[in-house]
């Protein structure tokens, strides 16, 4: 009998992690524990303003703007995703970064399809799929496995291309930048809400752009008008495993 992609995926990792000798495993925990491990987070609010959950993304211990990942491998976008991956749940006291809501991380292609690890955290972590993300039915078949193990999905960037209408069905949240809404216009509000998604207005820069996207019915907003990014130091968080040892490792 043929096992399922996943479970094979699970197994590869296995192997992969029980032939790291020893001393290996204990050079990377001391590494590990000493890092500065920092992470980006910008609240996500209800039409009240009330905070309902944060998207972390990378960031350098020296500034919370970002860095420019224009001309990023796929390579660097897995590091940087494993490194926020990392910095939220394979250290203690995750409550001090989501104060119990909702965490959006983005995930490229590798943790939609399985081949890179996921904390097995689905009462906090939404999986966000990028704008760029290519959908097709490989990254189908990965985003169905992930709901079946409980967790919520985000697509980011919803411009209404062919490809993103194919995974309406499987999101829980759909976001369209709201800057664009003098363009994209309710045609594509309406369609990304037509499978029962929650509506996130993101990149919310302005009163004119807040209050446009109110008047097309969003139901969560996301932007600097409301939070700016806020660099959140996780180094004197204790290590939890097994999380950060599977988290980044193979990366």
């Amino acid at each position: 009998m043929t096992r399922p992609e996943g479970e094979l995926n699970r197994l590869l990792t296995a192997d992969v992690e029980s032939a790291f000798p020893s001393l290996l495993r204990q050079q990377w925990d001391v590494h590990v524990a000493a890092e500065r491990v920092v992470v980006g987070r910008q609240g996500i609010f209800s039409p009240r303003l009330h905070p309902f959950g944060y998207e972390l993304a990378f960031r350098t211990s020296q500034s919370a703007a970002g860095v420019d990942a224009a001309g990023w491998t796929d390579l660097q976008h897995e590091r940087a995703t494993s490194a926020v991956l990392r910095a939220t749940f394979g250290r203690a006291d995750v409550d001090e970064v989501g104060h119990g809501r909702w965490l959006f991380v983005r995930c490229p292609r590798a943790f939609l399809v399985g081949t890179l690890p996921l904390p097995s955290r689905p009462d906090r972590l939404v999986i966000e799929i990028p704008a760029a993300t290519r959908i097709d039915e490989e990254i189908l078949r990965g985003v169905r496995r992930l709901r079946e193990r409980g967790f919520r999905v985000a697509m980011s960037g919803f411009v209404s291309r062919p490809d993103q209408r194919m995974l309406l069905p499987q999101a829980d949240f759909v976001k369209i930048d709201a800057r664009d809404l003098d363009i994209e216009g309710e045609p594509v509000v309406e369609l990304a809400r037509s499978h029962g998604a929650l509506l996130v207005a993101e990149f919310v820069e302005s009163s004119v752009e807040l209050r446009g996207s109110r008047q097309l019915g969003f139901d969560l907003y996301q932007g600097n008008l409301l939070e700016k990014c806020l660099l959140l130091d996780r180094s004197a968080a204790p290590l939890v495993g097994p999380d950060h040892d599977s988290i980044g490792r193979l990366i």
